[in-house]
């Protein structure tokens, strides 16, 4: 008990200090996400509901991900934009997920013919020329090495 008593007052006082030194030692943060600016514009957007229209340009269109939920909006991303599949109006693509062929989405671009695309699948939109982005290539991993016995 004498050795507690003695270390008691030490340990306290030792307690006392540690968060003016943590205080004195943590790095300030900063800024983190966005420009103060590009916050007060989201803001605006979320207050005011303003949906930025976002349109499919250039003569490609891929097919970077698809997410499909069993309850709720799947979303696909399209030339690396998001976009829910009922976002039709602002995107000008209407994307349709199905869970029966997992990893592709049917893509129409406005009145353009639709085109099922797999995930990593690029279509030139003039000439429907399909590209994997493999180069006419293909992925090859090597063969593990053989296990001795």
């Amino acid at each position: 008990m004498r050795l507690t008593a003695r270390l008691l007052p030490g340990l306290m006082y030792l307690a006392m200090l540690a968060p003016a030194c943590a205080a004195d030692a943590a790095p300030e943060l900063g800024r983190l996400f966005f420009t103060p600016e590009k916050r007060a514009a989201l803001e605006r957007q979320r207050a005011f509901n303003i949906l930025e229209s976002q349109t499919l340009q250039g003569n490609t269109m891929s097919l970077d991900g698809v997410v499909y939920r069993s309850g709720g909006k799947s979303t696909v991303w399209i030339n690396r934009q998001a976009q829910t599949e009922n976002e039709a109006a602002r995107t000008g693509v209407n994307a349709v997920v199905s869970p029966k062929t997992p990893g592709s989405a049917m893509l129409a671009p406005g009145e353009e013919a639709p085109a099922q695309l797999k995930v990593g699948e690029t279509i030139n939109r003039a000439t429907g020329e399909r590209n994997t982005r493999l180069g006419g290539g293909a992925v090859v991993t090597p063969a593990s090495p053989a296990v001795k016995r």
